[in-house]
């Protein structure tokens, strides 16, 4: 898969598709846009021409190079018959609904047109890439690239290889999105790669410490952004993702590692999502987006804002040592993904040794003690190195 001359197929021209087709043009190549639904990808390019139009507004780029990125974007038109059109890309990337039937039979569909050498990609974030995989005839060839959203605008993209995937094909679409200007890590195939699974207790324990009247919503938005420095609050940022989209990665995750407790997902935000209160998109969430809403005040108590920060903190560096543990990944690619892919204000290794292993460690086991739940435990990883007096990112 050469870089140079390269065709570049999208399929699902959502917000996600359209981004990651931007990114893919933006790079230099031609790239061929779908979606099963009729004048979805011509809205999208139609969205792409904003966006670049913005940029040059901002001086981020030049009229003539809009206009070039934007030439390079194509729609496929109809697919309903098939996917003939992608016969000559060597990569196509789908970011169709999040369901693995449809994922199947669009992978299925389109090795039948496309060159053996060709790589299929899933922009999935919840679900298993073996699983998609093995859909296909040629598995080697198939893996995750997962980008954030927005994908021009986001730095970070787990390659996630399933254990079928020819590890050339990784190496070769690694050194692809890094040469797209993106910051790439290498991420194991297991539910929510790193950063949807590290980061599940920024939000569940938060929601936990809601539920038991521990502080309100805007105390604890209060707390995790002005004295643990993170650019949103829990509560904040899961109504700017969607309380729907939030949910139902958690949910999946919680299923997937067959329903470990340090996933549950919270009866709090279950409501919300049943009630349609997703968040801004809708309007309501947590907080009350309409005009006119008064926006609830934080009790700007430092003490009960440490316990909260730290009890929440304890839980997201039991989460990064767990996952070294694990193998989901390599303790850099971790760090970068936490503070590439979610802006953390640290990497979580390094902010667990600043706090000290020992001390988190304790902090673990008095909740575990306290509440007698296995959602609580430390990792095993945690526990020897505090034994063995070694830093956690080593």
């Amino acid at each position: 898969m050469a870089e140079r001359g390269l065709r570049v197929g999208v399929i699902g021209a959502g917000a996600m598709g359209r981004g990651i087709a931007q990114v893919a043009a933006s790079a230099g190549h031609s790239v061929l846009l779908a979606d099963a639904n009729a004048g979805v990808a011509e809205q999208a390019r139609a969205a792409v021409a904003k966006a670049l139009d913005r940029d040059v507004e901002k001086k981020r780029r030049t009229r003539p190079e809009a206009d070039q990125v934007l030439a390079r974007i194509v729609d496929a038109g109809d697919v309903s018959g098939g996917y003939e059109a992608f016969r000559g890309c060597g990569l196509v990337i789908e970011a169709v609904v999040e369901r693995l039937d449809v994922k199947q039979t669009l992978f299925s569909a389109l090795e039948q047109v496309m060159t053996p050498e060709a790589v299929l990609a899933t922009n999935t974030s919840s679900l298993s890439v073996a699983a998609i995989a093995g859909a296909c005839a040629r598995p080697g060839r198939v893996l995750g690239i997962h980008f954030f959203n927005p994908a021009p605008v986001m730095p970070l993209v787990e390659i996630v290889p399933a254990i079928t995937t020819e590890p050339a094909v990784t190496d070769r679409v690694k050194s692809l999105i890094t040469g797209w200007g993106k910051t790439t890590v290498v991420a194991t195939d297991t539910p929510g790669f790193i950063v949807n699974r590290v980061a599940r207790p920024f939000y569940g324990e938060s929601l936990r410490q809601l539920e038991e009247g521990v502080a309100d919503i805007a105390t604890i938005d209060w707390a995790m952004r002005e004295l643990g420095g993170f650019r949103m609050g829990p509560f904040e940022l899961m109504d700017f993702i969607g309380n729907d989209v939030n949910y139902a990665v958690t949910q999946s995750v919680f299923e997937s590692f067959f329903y470990d407790p340090r996933y549950t997902p919270a009866l709090t935000q279950r409501r919300l999502v049943e009630a349609g209160l997703y968040g801004r998109k809708r309007d309501r969430g947590y907080y009350d987006y309409r005009d006119g809403a008064a926006r609830p005040e934080p009790t700007r108590d430092e003490a009960l804002g440490r316990a909260i920060l730290d009890r929440t903190l304890a839980m997201l560096v039991n989460e990064a040592v767990d996952a070294v543990h694990r193998r989901v990944a390599s303790p850099d690619d971790i760090e970068t993904a936490m503070t590439r892919g979610v802006n953390y204000p640290r990497g979580l290794l390094a902010w667990g040794d600043a706090i000290g292993p020992a001390t988190i460690l304790h902090q673990l086991e008095a909740l575990q003690e306290e509440y007698g739940e296995d959602r609580y435990r430390p990792s095993v990883l945690l526990r020897r190195r505090v034994r063995e007096r070694r830093p956690l990112l080593s």
